[in-house]
């Protein structure tokens, strides 16, 4: 595990402090907002550049694995985040609309690391990647309708927007970049390993330049994102015993539910932080919820890995 990912929490904390402590300037408080999304798209950008799309069809090699996996992360996982919000955040529009973005797109990155420290099956993890990248981008859009349309706080203009500008774009342009340069030496071998830090600088940036925009809204609403502690708790929870339950069922071995577990459980909020900056413009809470909600997570999934890891002496002994 490469140091900026174990030190992944302390630089977004570190973000989120230089941003509301930058943001008490006059002059950098009324223009961060403009450099927001353009970091976001570029941080997409070198994120999908990583992805290995070509590898999608190797995702249906296994089906029982692929099946549940696309099941659990685009049919129960949405239904689980729209029970917890309703629940425990029904009462908070910004933090309801913020939860579920958070929950309905599954990781295209992360939980590629706690697989591999878990020793689950790592080929099978990243063959089913691309798939989760390319409909929780469909998706998404229709998750907001169904979930969030009633609050009255879409409008499909922008959301169809939102798309297309930040995550759409990146995506046809890693994909056109990956095709029209012949000589790729650069991108392959160990592209990934000289080049993995950057989406994390892209988004710290972004996250800084949010927060100096946005920081005092946040110190004046750390009661409202207390609310989140305790669905986010139990999405993870319910998800892994859901996982263990379906991987025993369908005779997994320990590295197929080990990463079946992990692919269900980490959540993609960079994506869900993008089309939260241009989908809803006038309600900076959200993307607030969308920086608060990782925070909590990778601590989560870093126990959950050790979890695991126990489980999977129990099976050897």
């Amino acid at each position: 595990m490469k140091l900026f990912e174990k030190l992944y929490t302390v630089i977004i904390l570190s973000a989120v402090a230089i941003g509301t402590v930058a943001g008490q300037i006059d002059a950098i408080q009324a223009n961060a907002e403009y450099v927001i999304v353009p970091l976001l798209i570029s941080m997409l950008y070198l994120t999908f550049l990583q992805i290995p799309l070509e590898k999608a069809k190797q995702a249906f090699g296994n089906i029982p694995f692929s099946s549940v996996t696309l099941l659990m992360n685009f049919v129960w996982t949405p239904l689980l985040a729209w029970l917890l919000a309703s629940l425990f955040l029904g009462d908070q529009p910004a933090l309801y609309i913020g939860f579920i973005m958070l929950m309905v797109t599954p990781c295209t990155d992360w939980y590629l690391v706690f697989t591999g420290i878990a020793k689950g099956n790592l080929a099978l993890s990243t063959a089913i990647l691309p798939v989760n990248l390319v409909l929780q981008i469909v998706l998404l859009p229709f998750y907001l309708l169904l979930f969030v349309g009633t609050a009255g706080m879409i409008e499909l203009s922008f959301l169809v927007e939102s798309v297309f500008l930040v995550l759409l774009l990146p995506l046809l342009l890693a994909f056109a970049t990956k095709r029209l340069v012949r000589k790729r030496t650069w991108l392959d071998g160990n592209w990934a390993d000289r080049w993995s830090a950057l989406p994390v600088v892209f988004l710290s940036l972004a996250i800084a330049a949010m927060f100096a925009s946005q920081g005092k809204l946040l110190l004046n609403n750390l009661d409202l994102l207390w609310q989140l502690l305790v669905p986010i708790l139990l999405f993870f929870v319910v998800n892994f015993l859901v996982g263990q339950k379906a991987g025993g069922l369908l005779k997994f071995s320990y590295e197929d539910k080990a990463s079946l577990n992990l692919t269900t459980l980490a959540r993609n909020s960079p994506i869900a932080l993008a089309i939260a900056m241009t989908a809803f413009p006038d309600q900076p809470l959200i993307a607030l919820t969308l920086v608060i909600g990782p925070l909590l997570e990778l601590p989560v999934l870093a126990i959950l890995t050790q979890v695991l890891l126990i489980l999977r002496k129990r099976s050897l002994s």
